[in-house]
């Protein structure tokens, strides 16, 4: 249907496209190759970035989560100008170790970080981010854990085949940043000159507070306002507003982490009441998303949903993010005793992925998903009974 469509514009014009054709010794589709070198430039301006990638599905720049087992679940990784929420599980472990992947993986590939918290300070978060692995290390890691569960039963062999499909195929040589997606050692900690040599900007809330604020009474708490005011001078400041940059230099990627935004710390009291007031978070998810959508920016929010009583709230929460996944650990379950679950340590819900430029959302088809943390790597896999 292409093809009719680009040569039936007319008598005059498919004549003038043959003559061209015969003199050239092409066809009128050759023809065209320059026009289409232009969308092939602006492809390679699209993933010039580092640590950036275009989507198969819809072309849009994505960048990795730090976890290349999620991002094969959310689509190829996490779309630019979106926000991820991560549902913390009750205890704050498999979650905080998320976040400390996304923003190890910005390190890794030179992006700018801005990290929020009001629990604890984000110099401290970054002492604590994992070392990147040598891709030959990671093999062998997940090779030693396939010896693991050897067995002599043949249907137990294919219940390990379906177990590790999910994971990405990897290639020997060192850590590189060119590449997409990393595998990092959570038992070592980030090289501190990688730390120092890298571009990040803090947001601790417990110092923010203490700054007077002048600014007309609104809805939202002072916790947020003062965050969204720091996010928006980071964004046009360093020019990573795309519609109007404001400072011409090389592109690069804003990775945006905010630590149990809607708990107590921030000022909010959603996980305090059963009524509590959603609209300062709704509106702060509101802005940020606005915020998002026009620069060069990727936001992952963790959040301790289970916290919140009032299931109507969650709902208007989940509708102002873009993708969102959900722990849950076993710790303190009955989970955590059972047979059936003695090989992982959680479930990983995937509840919802980006439908951009629609209003409604995508369902992921992958179900069943568990998490294990081994020694040194946090695995996703499909959970075999």
């Amino acid at each position: 249907m292409a093809a009719v469509a680009t040569c039936g514009t007319g008598a005059g014009s498919t004549g003038s496209m043959v003559a061209a054709g015969s003199k050239n010794n092409v066809t009128s589709f050759q023809r065209r190759g320059p026009r289409a070198s232009g969308s092939d430039s602006s492809y390679s301006r699209l993933v010039s970035i580092a640590g950036t990638r275009p989507s198969v599905r819809n072309g849009q720049l994505l960048v990795s989560t730090g976890l290349p087992a999620l991002d094969q679940l959310l689509g190829g990784g996490l779309a630019v100008g979106t926000v991820l929420l991560i549902e913390e599980d009750k205890y704050n472990i498999y979650s905080s170790l998320l976040f400390k992947y996304f923003l190890a993986e910005g390190i890794i590939n030179g992006h700018t970080l801005l990290v929020a918290s009001a629990k604890e300070d984000p110099a401290d978060i970054l002492q604590e981010l994992p070392a990147p692995l040598l891709d030959d290390n990671v093999k062998k890691d997940f090779d030693e854990d396939a010896c693991n569960h050897k067995t002599a039963e043949s249907n137990i062999k294919m219940k390990i085949a379906w177990r590790y499909q999910l994971l990405p195929k990897m290639e020997a040589g060192p850590v590189s940043s060119s590449r997409f997606g990393h595998y990092y050692d959570v038992s070592k900690k980030m090289p501190q000159e990688l730390i120092e040599a890298s571009k990040w900007h803090g947001f601790f809330f417990p110092e923010k507070s203490s700054s007077t604020l002048n600014i007309e009474p609104c809805s939202l708490t002072h916790g947020y306002i003062k965050l969204l005011q720091f996010i928006q001078n980071i964004i046009y400041e360093e020019g990573f507003d795309g519609s109007n940059p404001q400072v011409k230099k090389q592109k690069n990627i804003l990775r945006i982490g905010i630590q149990n935004l809607g708990s107590p710390l921030w000022g909010d009291d959603l996980c305090c009441t059963e009524n509590g007031n959603s609209r300062s978070l709704t509106k702060f998810l509101y802005v940020l998303r606005g915020l998002l959508r026009t620069s060069l920016s990727a936001c992952m929010i963790t959040m301790p949903t289970h916290l919140i009583q009032n299931k109507a709230i969650i709902s208007r929460v989940t509708n102002l993010s873009d993708t969102v996944v959900g722990l849950e650990s076993f710790i303190g379950s009955e989970r955590e005793t059972n047979p059936l679950y003695k090989d992982y340590h959680g479930l990983i819900h995937i509840r919802q992925i980006p439908r951009l430029n629609n209003l409604i959302y995508d369902v992921s088809d992958v179900k069943d998903l568990a998490f294990k943390l081994k020694r040194k790597l946090f695995t996703i896999e499909r959970r075999v009974e």
